[in-house]
């Protein structure tokens, strides 16, 4: 039999999305380890694609940072690592927290492969636990 889903039901389109992306926030956080020429950080993402990710930080690095990157996905299939450039940063604000967007430097076939199956787990809300 299979598993009942938000999709299934009948909610306003508008419902059923806040709904989904609320879910992809609260079940997507992964641990970041990065460093710099001179420090190691581990901070968090929510938010990560093939070309980057999101690192929350208050201490955001300057634009142009070069930071070595460390993480697993969920659902195992082992560590990624690779180098990023600071593209972004931000302070925050009430819906945004503060922190860095990091755009992936050199990553290999296999990791973009692992990182584009996750996306598109949770864009249909397949995350499986």
């Amino acid at each position: 039999m299979a598993k009942l889903s938000l999709r299934d039901q009948d909610f306003a389109p508008d419902f059923v999305e806040s709904e989904r992306r609320s879910a992809e926030r609260a079940e997507l956080m992964v641990q970041i380890d990065y460093s710099t020429v001179d420090e190691i950080f581990s901070e968090f993402t929510r938010d990560i694609n093939e070309g980057g990710l999101f690192i929350e930080t208050r201490e955001p690095r300057p634009i142009g940072t070069e930071v070595a990157l460390y993480f697993n996905l969920p659902g195992g299939g082992g560590g990624i690592e690779t180098t990023g450039r600071v593209v972004r940063t931000t302070e925050g604000n009430a819906t945004t927290p503060p922190g860095m967007g990091v755009e992936f430097d050199d990553l290999s076939a296999q990791d973009r492969a692992k990182i584009d199956r996750l996306v598109r787990t949770l864009r249909t809300g397949g995350h499986r636990h």
